[in-house]
């Protein structure tokens, strides 16, 4: 009786072992199974490349869209758009590392360098390394020039946008002016291609507008630049540039450098450059911008 209370304990004892065993197991199993969840997770996490307001929501949705297809591909990662109404909010969400990349006006550029340090990837070339703003009125207005427009309704792009904002209020300030005396009404448009169509139509008399984009829709739909003249063009300033936030991994930076400078090489990326009307991405310095930070401070004196 006492030999088989004995051999009944040890298989008690087996079983319950080989329970615990299992147990371990299965919840070292359970472990590791979570953490390649949360690698996949970390793995599949989406770049953030943000749109400014160059054009209406819609179009420049459609304009970038391929670029930014393009470069998720080379990447091999997933990314997401994000289209934004103005340049602040964009920086602002550089700043909270919200957004990884974006494609800013040259003065929000310089504002969100100077006070957070985003980076430079690359600018366009088109036909040049340089903008304008254009001053454009109705076709048919008997307005000449600049001064004319005094007393008159006048439409800026965004308080960040250099070609729409920045230069006008400093040809305004060289005038011993301000926007809000000289003009009869100002407003705000928040796309260049909106402030085009609000001349063409006559609802402003006036507007200043990136050279890029009216030259743009002048030969991809000229519509609207045919019911507006260009009554003054200003002297060069730098481009527009593709930006990152200033701790993104370094070595992401430097694979989407290679992304942008290398596409006009790339039969894919040269085709998606050409309906752009880029001729391809180069390098530029922070010193290119040296002439916006120059009229900026001229303006705020």
């Amino acid at each position: 009786m006492l030999k088989k209370l004995v051999v009944l304990q040890s298989v008690c004892l087996a079983f319950f072992l080989a329970c615990c065993n299992n147990v371990e197991k299965s919840k070292k199993i359970s472990l590791e199974q979570k953490e390649e969840i949360k690698q996949e997770v970390i793995k599949e996490k989406p770049l953030y490349i943000a749109i400014g307001n160059t054009v209406t929501q819609k179009e420049a949705y459609v304009y970038y869209k391929p670029l930014i297809d393009y470069i998720g591909i080379k990447l091999e990662k997933p990314v997401k758009i994000l289209v934004k109404e103005s340049y602040a909010e964009i920086n602002r969400l550089m700043d909270l590392d919200e957004i990884d990349v974006a494609f800013l006006s040259s003065k929000a550029y310089v504002d969100g360098y100077d006070n957070y340090k985003i980076q430079i990837l690359a600018v366009p070339q088109i036909g040049g390394i340089v903008q304008y703003s254009y001053i454009i009125v109705p076709k048919d207005s008997t307005v000449n020039s600049f001064k004319e427009l005094k007393g008159k309704t006048f439409a800026f792009v965004d308080s960040m946008s250099n070609t729409g904002k920045l230069v006008p209020h400093g040809m305004l300030t060289n005038m011993g002016e301000k926007p809000d005396f000289y003009f009869k009404k100002n407003i705000y448009t928040y796309a260049h291609d909106n402030s085009i169509k609000m001349v063409a139509q006559r609802i402003v008399d006036g507007a200043a507008v990136s050279s890029i984009v009216w030259e743009y829709l002048n030969k991809t739909n000229s519509e609207l630049t045919s019911k507006t003249k260009i009554i003054h063009k200003s002297p060069p300033y730098a481009m527009p540039p593709v930006v990152v936030r200033p701790n993104l991994d370094p070595e992401m930076k430097k694979k989407l450098k290679k992304i942008l400078l290398e596409m006009d090489n790339d039969e894919k990326g040269k085709s998606i450059l050409n309906k752009m009307k880029i001729e391809k991405y180069v390098s530029v310095e922070n010193s290119a911008y040296d002439e916006i930070r120059k009229l900026k401070q001229w303006i705020m004196e």
